[in-house]
């Protein structure tokens, strides 16, 4: 398979069968290569798939699934999660970036953020709260695109490799 250079980002509007297998494939792929996703190393595609299918009939109507296209199919995602409480109305959740490694290194992450908050200004939402694991990439990421770090929780979470995950908060005020 050649690289493409073409990259599109949008909402996921329609909730297809193609649309969750491509889906399940990042994420298993993101837990593969070892991100603390909320998933350990024994995730099968079959599971991957039925979290997808769940997760995205469950959501809010104010939720927003973004992700990126390439020539070969889905290649990333990212959530906007918007608190459901009324009087955080303001305010919303960043869930699940994953950019799958066959196309990582051609700006999807940077490009999936950007519409991500370009879609939450849309909805009037101001302040995003996101975690990732301490010294992931991740990390970096976030700190590259001006969130602020608020603090960290040792053994958050486990990695895949069953290793403990320290967590870091960030915020973003739009």
């Amino acid at each position: 398979m050649t690289e493409s250079t073409s990259i599109t980002i949008e909402p996921l509007d329609e909730i297809t069968d193609d649309a969750v297998h491509q889906l399940a494939d990042v994420l298993v792929d993101a837990v593969r290569g070892g991100a603390g996703v909320s998933f350990t190393a024994d995730l099968t595609v079959d599971q991957a798939r039925e979290w997808w299918r769940t997760s995205l009939a469950a959501r809010s109507a104010r939720a927003v699934v973004l992700v990126a296209r390439d020539d070969g199919g889905i290649v990333g995602t990212v959530q906007l999660q918007p608190a459901w409480a009324p009087n955080q109305a303001h305010r919303a959740d960043v869930v699940k970036l994953l950019v799958h490694r066959r196309a990582r290194g051609r700006g999807i992450a940077r490009a999936l953020m950007a519409e991500l908050e370009r879609q939450a200004r849309s909805r009037r939402i101001t302040l995003l709260l996101l975690d990732t694991c301490k010294g992931s990439a991740a990390e970096r990421l976030y700190g590259m695109l001006g969130w602020t770090r608020v603090g960290e929780v040792p053994r958050f979470a486990t990695n895949p490799d069953g290793s403990m995950c320290d967590t870091v908060f960030f915020y973003k005020e739009l």
